[in-house]
This record gives structure tokens, C-alpha cells and sequence, in this order.
């Protein structure tokens, strides 16, 4: 478990208002963050009954959905 260290800032209350950690600490986080987001997207992605496609097939379907793209564009002008 990974530990940290925060300091407090508090108001004329005693009510804490804002948290000063190191920027190590602050780092650490913001990667667990990412990689959590990241897990989350993947669940995401794997509950969905897409069917899946190959590498090629992707590629091919994007390059004639840019080129349909420009081409309607260009009827434009």
C-alpha cells in the first residue's frame, strides 16, 4: 500500500481548505489515476458485443470512410 503524506491548509475555522503533498506523491497519483481510467475504458470496451475485426479490415474501413470524407468535401467547393 502505498503511503502519503499531506499537509493541510485550514481556514479561520480550523476546516481543512486545501492539501499540500509532495510532488512525488502528487506524480504517483496522478498515474494511478491514469492507469484506473485506463482499466475503465478497457472494462468498457469488453462489455460491448462489438464484433471484432482485424487490423486490416480496420484500416481498409477507415481509409474509405476518409476518403468519402474528401470526397464530400471537395462537392462542396
Amino acid at each position: 500500500m502505498t503511503s502519503y503524506h499531506p499537509e493541510f491548509i485550514i481556514d479561520s475555522n480550523n476546516k481543512p481548505k486545501s492539501v499540500v503533498i509532495p510532488i512525488f506523491e502528487w506524480e504517483r497519483l496522478l498515474e494511478s489515476l491514469e492507469e484506473l481510467e485506463d482499466i475503465k475504458a478497457y472494462d468498457a470496451a469488453k462489455s460491448k458485443n462489438d464484433t471484432e475485426i482485424s487490423f486490416d479490415a480496420a484500416v481498409k474501413e477507415i481509409r474509405e470512410s476518409n476518403t468519402k470524407m474528401i470526397y464530400t468535401i471537395a462537392t462542396l467547393f
